[in-house]
């Protein structure tokens, strides 16, 4: 059975939020020293990466896939890589695939009359706004590049190196993945931003409020975040969220895109402030004096947990763009880390990827699993998008009979009837 969603009264929820902040500030104690040195240390890494930033380089590693396929990744720069929450793998997949794999998802896209469909479509709510003439992100799950890139053994591996980085203790089985099936995103050149400001998924208001959100961020809201560590599993696979449309219901260790275009910074393309611990900074800075008290922030149940100039200006300083990534390129990112998108694309071609990110086999997300076979199998989205189902009648959707066996053991294939 999925896990049961985190649920709140609406009517009462600044009465909700202001009665846990003074649970949480007597818990910590002296919740303004504990800021002041969460603040300090997380500046600190901001100001390196600006600095890194400002001299060129790149604050946020890169790898090549052969080196990660072969176990050769120096500790070094694992090291490196848990600092900063975020890592380019380079070569997962050959240029000339992933090239491949654009020219077919634009053949998907105009076979079946994908505009004209999406114009009769119901708005996703996570993307209000945007020109329903022009999107950026596609609300299509089974082309057949999708799923051939998501059992892809490259892939594959690289995704049990980075589950690897996690210390699981028995939240999660690192080697054995679960597959998420995500979206696409096609973005023109010289088009404006469809609003993905700095922002971290998965949970808002509940990092707060919720019993396993508390747990997880346990040290936090203990008075000493000098000991959180984002990569330490405890209570990850157990939170519970706001059920919500724009809300991912499966545990991620890292979020992903995988490039089917070159991506280059200004040019449409991914920015992150790479600093894996930010979330002691983000707790902490909702529970001082000049946040109102039923205010988290600017917190809202069912969306992103967003970065805001007013809150969070400091730290906005070290939004920086990924490495340049080519066709087959991949970049991740803690399920903690901040993202935003370019607001604008000043290059001069598209800027695709298929979003693809690492999710470990546990309970949470075997449970999730089998809803989404049963959506795969008739072609319908996933459980946690909004219900357009645009491609059940799509010519060339990939179906279970795509799968290979990694595939199928990704998907939860043999736990599910098929029928």
């Amino acid at each position: 059975m999925p896990q049961q969603a985190f649920t709140f009264d609406p009517e009462r929820l600044g009465e909700t939020i202001a009665t846990a902040k003074r649970e949480l500030r007597h818990r910590i104690g002296d919740y303004r020293g504990a800021f002041a040195r969460a603040e300090a240390a997380i500046l600190a890494q901001a100001a390196e990466i600006r600095a890194e930033r400002e001299a060129g380089r790149s604050a946020i590693p890169s790898l090549d896939a052969d080196d990660v396929v072969a176990g050769r990744v120096d500790e070094a720069v694992l090291a490196q890589i848990r600092r900063r929450g975020a890592c380019a793998i380079h070569g997962v997949f050959p240029e000339s695939t992933a090239a491949s794999w654009n020219a077919e998802i634009g053949d998907y896209l105009a076979r079946n009359r994908f505009m004209a469909r999406l114009a009769e479509a119901a708005e996703d709510p996570y993307f209000g706004g945007l020109d329903q003439g022009t999107p950026q992100i596609y609300g299509l799950y089974w082309s057949r590049p999708q799923v051939l890139a998501r059992q892809d053994p490259r892939l594959a591996a690289a995704c049990r190196f980075l589950n690897g980085l996690w210390d699981a203790g028995e939240e999660f089985d690192p080697g054995r993945l679960a597959c998420y099936a995500d979206r696409l995103r096609r973005r023109p050149p010289g088009s404006a931003s469809l609003g993905l400001s700095p922002h971290v998924d998965g949970g808002s208001v509940e990092r707060w409020l919720e019993a396993n959100f508390r747990d997880v961020y346990r040290h936090v809201f203990d008075g000493r975040p000098e000991r959180f560590d984002p990569f330490d599993a405890r209570s990850r696979t157990r939170v519970r969220e706001v059920k919500s449309p724009v809300v991912c219901s499966m545990f991620r260790t890292f979020q992903g895109w995988t490039a089917l275009t070159a991506q280059r910074g200004g040019a449409g393309t991914l920015n992150l402030i790479p600093i894996a611990d930010v979330m002691s900074y983000l707790l902490l800075r909702a529970l001082q004096d000049d946040v109102p008290d039923d205010d988290l922030c600017g917190a809202r149940p069912g969306r992103a947990l967003s970065v805001d100039p007013h809150w969070h200006a400091p730290l906005l300083e070290a939004l920086t763009p990924i490495p340049d990534l080519a066709p087959g390129d991949t970049i991740w990112w803690h399920c903690d880390v901040v993202h935003a998108v370019d607001p604008e694309h000043r290059g001069h071609e598209d800027s695709n990827v298929i979003y693809i990110g690492a999710a470990p086999w546990c309970d949470k997300n075997a449970a999730y699993l089998e809803e989404q076979w049963r959506a795969f199998a008739s072609g319908r989205t996933p459980p946690d998008f909004a219900a357009d189902d645009f491609e059940v009648d799509f010519v060339g959707r990939g179906g279970p009979a795509l799968l290979t066996p990694l595939g199928r053991a990704q998907m939860g294939a043999s736990s599910v009837s098929e029928r």
